[in-house]
C-alpha cells in the first residue's frame, strides 16, 4: 500500500486528536463522518456501465480528494477445452493507478500498489456467491466475460471504500444485451445434396424468430443433411448499450475501512491519518436481502493486532457503517436512473 510519510510529532498529534474527548480532526469532522461524496454514472459512452466517484473533492475547483473511474465491458467467450471461457460466464476485475495519484512512487512500486488493490477487489467481486445469472448465453458454448476496470485518478485517503462504491455504481449501471439463440436445422424430408445445394430451415429458438425459410430458398452446403444437424449460435436483438440490468445488483458489496487507534476507531481517513494509524480493517458486506448482511471479505493493513472480542465488536460496527453507505448509494443510483430516463424521454 502507498503511504504518506509523516513525522513522529505529526503522528502523535493526529492520534491524540482521535483519542481526545471530544475527538478532534484537522478538517473538523467527527470520527464517524465521511467527507463529501460525489457520484456520476454513465460517463463512458462506449462502456456497458460506468461511474465516476470522488470523496472529499473540492466542489468549487475540483481539486483534492480521492477519485475513482470505473467501467464495465462485456465480451463473448467460447466455452471449449483449453479455452478460458467458463460455463455461466465470469468476472475479471482490474485496478490501475494513475501516476498522478502516487507521484512519489516509481513504476514498479506503482504496479505493486495496483496489484494489491486488484487482488482485494477481484477476490471479493468475482466470488461465486455474487455471480450474476444473466452472464450465460448458450449452455456449453458461449458466455459473457465481464471486465470491470477501475482507475485510481487521485488518492487522498480511504481508497478502498471509494473503489467498492465506484465498482458497485458501475455494476448497477451495467446493461447486459439480450440474446436470442438461433438454431440451423435441415428441413424434414430434404433430399440431401443436389448439385452442391440443399434446402434448409432456419428457426430462432427463444423469443421466436424468422421461422422456416421458403421451400424454394436454397442454402449452399457441402454436407449431406438428410439427418438433422444442429449448429447453435445467437444474435443480439438489442443495441450494445441496451439490455437488462446485471442480475443480482442488490448483492454487490461495499467496503467499510475501520482505522483503529486503540481503544477506538474512525472512518474515512485522509492520507495523513492513514499514516498515523497502526491498523486498518477492511470489511466488505453485501445485502442481497436488506435484513440479512453477508461478510464478503476481510483484510487488515498495518502492524496492530486484534483480539477475537474486538473483531466481533468491529464486525458489528462495520455492518452498520456499510449498511448506511449501501442505503445512501442506492438512493443516489435511483436518482441517477430517474435523471437518465428523463433525458431519454425528452423531445
Amino acid at each position: 500500500m502507498a503511504s504518506t510519510s509523516i513525522s513522529k510529532a505529526e503522528r502523535s498529534y493526529i492520534r491524540a486528536g482521535i483519542l481526545a474527548n471530544p475527538p478532534s480532526r484537522a478538517d473538523g469532522r467527527s470520527i464517524y463522518d465521511f467527507r463529501s461524496i460525489a457520484l456520476e454514472t454513465g460517463i463512458a459512452p462506449l462502456a456497458n456501465g460506468s461511474a465516476r466517484l470522488s470523496i472529499g473533492r473540492n466542489p468549487h475547483d475540483g481539486s483534492g480528494g480521492t477519485e475513482i473511474l470505473a467501467a464495465t465491458k462485456l465480451e463473448v467467450e467460447s466455452i471449449e477445452p483449453g479455452v478460458s471461457g467458463v460455463e455461466g460466464g465470469r468476472i475479471s476485475c482490474t485496478v490501475s493507478c494513475s501516476p498522478a495519484a502516487y507521484p512519489h512512487l516509481a513504476g514498479a512500486a506503482l504496479d505493486d500498489v495496483a496489484y494489491d488493490m486488484t487482488t482485494v477487489v477481484h477476490e471479493t467481486l468475482a466470488h461465486p456467491a455474487l455471480h450474476p445469472a444473466n452472464l450465460a448465453i448458450l449452455r456449453g458454448k458461449k458466455a459473457w466475460l465481464l471486465h470491470l476496470d477501475l482507475v485510481v485518478l487521485a488518492d487522498a485517503g480511504n481508497v478502498y471504500d471509494a473503489l467498492f462504491m465506484a465498482a458497485r455504481a458501475a455494476l448497477c449501471d451495467t446493461r447486459v444485451p439480450r440474446t436470442r439463440s438461433v438454431e440451423y436445422q435441415a428441413r424434414k424430408g430434404a433430399g440431401g445434396v443436389v448439385g452442391g445445394k440443399t434446402t434448409a430451415a432456419v428457426t430462432a429458438a427463444a423469443t421466436g424468430g424468422a421461422g422456416d425459410m421458403d421451400v424454394d430458398e436454397e442454402v449452399v452446403s457441402g454436407f449431406d443433411t438428410r439427418q438433422i444437424q444442429t449448429a447453435t449460435d445467437f444474435e443480439l436483438p438489442d443495441y450494445w448499450d441496451e439490455g437488462e440490468p446485471l442480475a443480482g445488483r442488490e448483492a454487490w458489496p461495499l467496503c467499510a475501512t475501520l482505522n483503529i487507534v486503540e481503544p477506538t476507531h474512525f472512518l474515512d481517513a485522509t492520507l495523513a491519518e492513514e499514516a498515523a494509524t497502526p491498523l486498518r480493517l477492511l470489511l466488505m458486506f453485501s445485502f442481497d436481502k436488506p435484513e440479512t448482511p453477508y461478510v464478503q471479505g476481510m483484510r487488515t493493513f498495518g502492524n496492530g493486532e486484534l483480539s477475537t472480542t474486538q473483531l466481533a465488536e468491529l464486525l458489528q460496527a462495520g455492518e452498520k457503517y456499510t449498511r448506511d453507505m449501501w442505503t445512501a448509494l442506492n438512493s443516489k443510483l435511483k436518482d441517477e436512473a430517474v435523471g437518465k430516463l428523463k433525458e431519454r424521454t425528452k423531445f
